[in-house]
């Protein structure tokens, strides 16, 4: 099916079961701790060995030699695998560096060998008998040294590093009221529950890898490169995923290394990477340096805009696409945006959770609070000043998300003038200030105090991009009128079970308790995957269409017109008659496979998704400890599936937010090219004491040019602007503007320090 025309009425706006905030259907299992994780699979591959990662114990360099010998004596020990011993290796398109090192070595902890034993305890004390003899080589481990040096990108995600409309230069040297500030944001990694982990087994020639995993058909079509075997040689499940936030869209040293160990033994071997190399050996969030320019007339209309980056990654590397969301948000006619990659030496960067928006908003939307303060306007009544319901830019094409690099995925190709399908940014904006009290807000830095707590209020907007990509499903009706939905689509805790089998029931006419749906398998068809929010409505639309298809073949088999059939209360009707929607399977199960194919319609309007966050923080008027009080998030995102997993979703990229503000941080050890603080008790994040109250509200809207559903994505969108409106907040409780994320109680203090 093809969606080239904007949706009209259709059976998803009868609202009788999507739309409603239904518990998820993955729930039980997981409470009861009954679903099937990759790891903990005990029902596929009977007497697995254990596979330990030995990582590189360098930044950069190469090995001379490895001692094996030791290791290949140690108990229960059944083979090492190293690059010498693998044989010739390919590199899937969606990595940037090799999953299996040597002899050279691109960054610390790159995977160098697999220790596999009868345990994993065996495993992991026979790792530590091999000796690895390296030659250390210089590395550019330092972002702001290597600023200087970094390069407009060739191969740009949204196909043009740069863009610029009218003369920004002129413009802001004009302005009668200016800022121009730099911030910067650091590495930060996913900090997934569940590590990447994998269960490898052969059949002959065939592979079968039970993985944790976002992008299933992505992933199996690199594993395949890698080993250098046909794509249709491998089998790839991910049925459940501990949690991903990007870190998981590509396939990680875990399953090669597992497919290989399996190779090596003749038996299926289990991999799991330690929490060490999670955060060294797979992707993470680059750092960034932002320079935002903003000139404005005095009654606060923006004349001038510029957002400059610079960011790093490995050699073939991307950046990080922190200027898109500033090429969207506020109207000026001027407009200058730059894209800038260092070469660094450091592990491979990539996509986090709203890759460049999440980054870019805690740039933006500080120096809009700045000039706010300089203008002495009210920080909500700047931004609804400079509102736009065209698209103020440039925005070259992003990559189909189905393309190289997963920060393709927060826009499409616009050009300055054309009309949003929906953007209600001022209403989120109006409506937020209005429930969480921001008149009572003293624009004064440093005025309210509780006790020893100074108290103070921050706002921001937020903006992502609403991309859609090609999604199929298969479903089926068997005779006791249940329905099965298959599709490879994956669930990494966002609802993807739930709302798909809501969209089956709705479509069939059936209760959600009929709906069975299998996630997570590359035998299903081939969907959208979890990732860039476009997954939920990609995935839906996919699952529409197939239903299409069954409603097609049950009126045929029944006697219907099948245009004219009603699906409802697990009947269909057409004029007089009423049959029983099972009995069209009477004689065998029925089954209708699409996949939804997005025309031109992106092209014609820019799809994509707002918001308003709005925080209160309290900060220690002696110590400079900051506590988040109370959060609200407003959001604009079409038709919301289903409210109850929705609000979930943003309030947990809300507390991403939280932890992006004032803890999150990868420390960098400059001159050896790690992350020092490799672990879940050096690496902070937030915990449940760091979040109090926090509310959600959504906004009514459906948008008939995003799907058949007129639905879009939300799980990226809660993310944007949360950081800029803590520290906006913490601005406004102390008078000390941070522009170095995170805001930390030393950042704070320090202005205290110096003027004593």
């Amino acid at each position: 099916m093809k969606f080239d025309t904007p949706a009209t009425t259709n059976p998803i706006d009868q609202g009788k079961v999507v739309g409603k905030p239904a518990d998820r259907i993955d729930g039980l299992l997981k409470t009861t701790g009954t679903a099937p994780y990759a790891y903990e699979r005990h029902d596929v591959a009977a007497n697995p060995a254990y596979g330990w990662v030995i990582g590189a114990g360098i930044g950069k360099g190469r090995i001379r030699s490895m001692d094996l010998e030791a290791a290949r004596q140690a108990p229960g020990v059944l083979a090492i695998v190293t690059a010498q011993s693998a044989g010739a290796l390919g590199k899937g398109r969606m990595n940037t560096a090799k999953l299996l090192g040597g002899p050279e070595v691109d960054h610390y902890h790159q995977a160098v060998a697999v220790v596999v034993a009868e345990t994993f305890e065996q495993a992991r004390a026979a790792a530590q008998l091999v000796k690895v003899d390296y030659e250390r080589a210089a590395g550019r481990f330092d972002l702001a040294k290597a600023k200087d040096d970094a390069a407009k990108p060739d191969d740009m995600f949204d196909g043009s590093a740069d863009s610029s409309v009218g003369d920004f230069a002129g413009a802001f040297a004009a302005a009668p009221v200016q800022v121009d500030s730099t911030y910067t944001t650091p590495d930060q990694t996913h900090a997934m529950m569940e590590p990447h982990a994998t269960i490898a087994a052969w059949n002959g020639d065939q592979l079968t890898v039970w993985t944790s995993n976002q992008m299933v058909d992505w992933s199996r079509g690199d594993l395949a490169a890698t080993l250098k075997i046909p794509k249709e040689k491998v089998r790839l499940v991910s049925p459940f995923i501990g949690g991903g936030f990007g870190g998981k869209l590509f396939v990680r040293s875990d399953a090669v290394l597992a497919a290989l160990g399996a190779r090596a033994t003749g038996r299926p071997v289990k991999v799991t990477l330690q929490r060490a190399l999670m955060i060294n050996n797979t992707t993470h969030r680059p750092a960034t340096i932002q320079r935002v320019r903003l000139g404005a007339n005095r009654d606060g209309t923006l004349t001038a805009i510029a957002h400059e980056s610079w960011s790093g990654d490995l050699p073939e590397g991307k950046p990080d696409s922190a200027v898109h969301q500033t090429r969207m948000l506020y109207a000026g006619a001027n407009r200058l945006t730059t894209t800038r990659l260092a070469t660094l030496d450091l592990p491979e960067a990539n996509a986090m959770r709203a890759p460049g928006e999440a980054t870019g908003h805690m740039a933006l939307e500080a120096a809009m609070d700045e000039l706010a303060e300089k203008l002495g306007m009210d920080p909500v009544q700047l931004r609804i000043r400079n509102d736009t319901q065209v698209v103020p830019d440039h925005s070259p094409p992003k990559d189909d998300p189905q393309g190289r690099n997963a920060q393709a995925a927060s826009g499409q190709s616009r050009a300055a003038g054309q009309p949003f399908s929906q953007r209600q940014l001022v209403r989120c904006l109006q409506l937020g200030a209005e429930r969480f009290g921001w008149n009572r807000r003293n624009a004064k830095p440093g005025q309210v105090r509780d006790g020893r707590w100074l108290v103070g209020m921050g706002v921001a907007a937020a903006y992502r991009g609403a991309p859609t990509t090609k999604s199929a499903a298969r479903v089926r009706l068997d005779r006791r009128g249940m329905v099965t939905v298959e599709t490879d689509m994956t669930d990494i805790g966002t609802g993807s079970y739930t709302i798909i089998g809501q969209t089956a029931a709705e479509m069939l006419g059936v209760p959600l308790n009929s709906v069975f749906v299998r996630l997570g398998d590359s035998e299903f068809p081939v969907s959208s995957g979890s990732g860039g929010q476009w997954g939920a409505a990609s995935s839906t639309a996919g699952v529409y269409a197939a239903c299409v298809k069954l409603r097609e073949a049950v009126a045929r088999k029944l006697g219907l017109d099948p245009a004219a059939a009603v699906f409802a209360d697990g009947q269909v009707r057409a004029g007089s008659r009423r049959v029983a929607l099972r009995d069209a399977a009477a004689q065998g199960d029925l089954a209708g496979e699409d996949a939804m194919e997005f025309g031109d319609l992106s092209k014609k309007t820019q799809q994509s998704t707002f918001g308003a966050h709005f925080v209160e923080v309290g900060v220690d008027a002696f110590t400079a400890e900051v506590r988040v009080r109370r959060m609200l998030a407003v959001c604009a995102a079409g038709r919301i599936l289903n409210p109850k997993t929705a609000r979930s979703q943003v309030i947990g990229a809300m507390t991403m937010g939280v932890g992006s503000a004032l803890m999150e941080e990868l420390a960098v050890d400059r001159r050896l090219g790690l992350f020092v603080n490799h672990d879940l008790a050096s690496y902070e994040v937030p915990v449940h004491a760091d979040i109090p109250h926090q509310d959600v509200i959504f906004l009514d809207e459906t948008d008939p040019m995003a799907t058949p559903l007129k639905a879009k994505g939300v799980g990226e969108l809660g993310i944007c602007g949360v950081s800029a409106a803590i520290a906006n907040a913490i601005h406004n409780a102390t008078g000390v503007r941070v522009r170095d994320y995170p805001v930390t109680l030393d950042k704070l203090l320090r202005p205290r320090m110096q003027a004593g």
